[in-house]
C-alpha cells in the first residue's frame, strides 16, 4: 500500500524544481544550489526558496498536501489508512493511538475511528 509520502513526493519534487526551491544545511550546500542574481529566504530547517516565490510555493505546497490526502483516502479508504498508520506508529508496541492520531491529524479521521479500527483488528487477529 502506498503511504502519504508516495502521493506527496512526485508533486513536491516537480514544484521544487519548477520554483527553484532546494534544501541546504550548510553554506557549501547553499552555494551549490543557489542561482546568481536570486534572493533567497530560508522557510524552515534547510528549505531555501527564492524570495519572490515564497507565497506561490507555500500555497501550492498546501494544495499538494490536500490533493495527496484526498487521493490516499480515495484509493485506500479510512480503515486501511488507519491500519497502515497504527503499524507505522508502533501501536502494537506502545498500545497508544496518540502517535497514530498525530500522524493522521491532517486527515478527516477522528480518534474514535482510530480506536474502532484498532479494537476491530485486535478482536480479529489478537494483537497488532
Amino acid at each position: 500500500m502506498k503511504t502519504l509520502r508516495d502521493y506527496l513526493e512526485p508533486a513536491q519534487d516537480k514544484l521544487f524544481n519548477e520554483l527553484g526551491v532546494f534544501f541546504a544545511f550548510s553554506n557549501s550546500q547553499f552555494n551549490e544550489g543557489k542561482k546568481e542574481g536570486v534572493n533567497y529566504v530560508q522557510l524552515s530547517t534547510g528549505t531555501i526558496c527564492p524570495k519572490n516565490k515564497v507565497s506561490e510555493f507555500l500555497k501550492r505546497l498546501d494544495n499538494i498536501s490536500i490533493d495527496a490526502i484526498s487521493l490516499d483516502l480515495k484509493e485506500n479508504g479510512k480503515d486501511k489508512i488507519i491500519n497502515r498508520e497504527l503499524v507505522n506508529q508502533e501501536f502494537g508496541v506502545t498500545g497508544s493511538i496518540q502517535d497514530t492520531a498525530s500522524a493522521l491529524s491532517d486527515y478527516p479521521i477522528t480518534e474514535k475511528e482510530i480506536l474502532s479500527v484498532a479494537h476491530n483488528y485486535i478482536k480479529t487477529h489478537g494483537q497488532y
